[in-house]
């Protein structure tokens, strides 16, 4: 595909692809309870540096700016490749790269987060019904059911069908939400099990952790 493109455009292209993937590596989980004097979120709970980890640290704030820090990372990996007039697959590839920079982040010896925020970001960026979609499905599932990873996994198989309809399943950004939809699941393989054996941590209105 890169190939194809001039060099300039390919420098670019090849430029803000690694650019997002480097803004994906950076973990607000740990960067925001570092400096908010919190433990360490690959330390406790789930060990997972996203924001409902955090969010078991009684630090509701912490946990706000950590949803925001990493759903506002794949926002503007998105927009950014989209403001720059790249061709559809280079956005679809720095989408990608921001998503698996948070997966696994350069900076954090590859222990990153789920990707949840960052993958609503991204697809925000891509298209703002295609976000808010995703988003509504998250929210309805949670609030029926009151599990965060069951909401995720529902609003990652809903994510391609609305990318589908919004796209068209020929686009190269189809492609790239259902391969982010799919690395989702797969982070998810622990919550998986703990949902079939009913050990999945539920949230209530009295205690979210």
């Amino acid at each position: 595909m890169l190939t194809s493109l001039t060099p300039n455009l390919a420098f670019v292209s090849i430029s803000v692809v690694i650019l997002s993937y480097l803004i994906g590596s950076i973990s607000f989980a740990v960067i925001v309870s570092k400096l908010m004097g919190l433990s360490d979120p690959r330390t406790y709970g789930s060990q997972n540096p996203g924001a409902t980890n955090v969010l078991r640290s009684g630090h509701k704030p912490a946990a706000i700016l950590t949803l925001m820090g990493d759903g506002f990372k794949g926002w503007m990996a998105s927009w950014l490749a989209m403001a720059l007039h790249l061709p559809e697959p280079v956005i679809a590839l720095a989408a990608i790269a921001v998503f698996i920079g948070h997966l696994w982040p350069v900076f954090f010896k590859f222990a990153g987060g789920k990707g949840v925020a960052t993958a609503a970001g991204v697809l925000l960026g891509l298209d703002p019904w295609l976000g808010l979609g995703t988003l509504i499905t998250w929210l309805v599932v949670f609030f029926c059911f009151r599990y965060s990873s069951l909401a995720a996994l529902i609003a990652a198989l809903f994510a391609p069908f609305y990318s589908g309809l919004i796209f068209g399943t020929a686009s190269a950004l189809f492609w790239a939400t259902c391969v982010m939809s799919a690395l989702l699941i797969f982070r998810h393989k622990n919550n998986i099990q703990q949902l079939i054996s009913g050990k999945e941590t539920r949230f209530s209105c009295r205690n979210r952790s």
